[in-house]
């Protein structure tokens, strides 16, 4: 199979900060030696309702504002920081993505011509936002399929056919859970997705919210050319994905893992490889002939 691709999801894990973005981004590059790192864009007013944008935040320890929508608008970074964070990723030969959760926040990421956009779970069934990357944006689609169920799933493959761009779509499996106990990863829809929906898209990922590691080398033995994990440097900082995210050694670990894996998932090219001939050679030498 392919190498999988790994993305290091920073989301909003840089608290705001230009200057740990920049960290993040390097650290994933060089470090962690990941394909990918990924960011997260909203509109804010255009998400949430005034009461939603003032209500308090539902976790007050992880807020960086007074109200739900101040928290939210602390954290996001604009068009001109996004196309920053794209020119580090080139400096540092790793790949720019973004998810977009609104129709806004896909013409601003769409304007900066990334080879990929990704659709969160939350927003998958947001007809508006796929129509309008499938007709503005010539890149891969990747779309998480958390929180939705089999006739929703249907209903957004026959969407992307019927633009002609599902061989640009990428989808994953996903449980939408901040962390994800073990019972609950399901990683057997990898090969629910595999039976139905392999020669209808481009490729099948997965993207896991749980915690350490083990579970994304399965994934890649059962098929996922994409992982994608979040990432911070620090567990403890502030904020409601660090807890589930990966230190730098952890995604260092797992790009390794999971290459090791898709490595060594092949069948023998021939009955006695090259490697065993001398140990044949010497383990076997004495044994009746059959």
């Amino acid at each position: 199979m392919n190498a999988p691709k790994i993305i290091a999801e920073i989301g909003y894990n840089h608290k705001g900060d230009m200057d740990i973005a920049r960290k993040m981004i390097y650290t994933a590059a060089t470090y962690c030696n990941v394909d990918g790192v990924k960011f997260q864009k909203r509109n804010v007013k255009e998400l949430l309702s005034e009461d939603e944008y003032n209500a308090p935040h539902p976790e007050p320890y992880n807020s960086y504002g007074k109200t739900y929508g101040e928290h939210r608008e602390f954290l996001e970074l604009d068009a001109d920081q996004h196309r920053q964070l794209m020119a580090w990723c080139n400096e540092y030969g790793v790949e720019y993505s973004t998810s977009v959760w609104d129709v806004t926040s896909a013409q601003e990421i769409c304007a900066l011509h990334p080879k990929l956009i990704k659709v969160p779970s939350a927003c998958n069934l947001n007809k508006a936002l796929l129509e309008f990357l499938c007709d503005n944006f010539d890149g891969e689609i990747h779309l998480s399929l958390g929180m939705t169920n089999k006739d929703e799933e249907e209903r957004i493959l026959q969407f992307f056919e019927s633009k002609k761009r599902n061989k640009d779509l990428v989808i994953y499996a996903c449980t939408s859970g901040y962390p994800v106990p073990f019972n609950d990863v399901c990683l057997l829809e990898l090969t629910r997705f595999r039976k139905e929906y392999s020669e209808r898209v481009k490729s099948i990922g997965f993207s896991g919210h749980h915690l350490g590691i083990a579970v994304d080398s399965a994934a890649v033995a059962l098929g996922a050319e994409w992982i994608e994990r979040h990432f911070t440097l620090d567990r403890t900082w502030k904020g409601t994905d660090h807890a589930a995210s990966l230190e730098p050694d952890g995604l260092r670990k797992l790009a390794r893992d999971c290459r090791a894996v898709a490595t060594a998932l092949s069948y023998k090219q021939k009955d006695i490889l090259d490697i065993e001939l001398v140990q044949r050679d010497k383990l076997k030498k004495n044994q009746i002939k059959w």
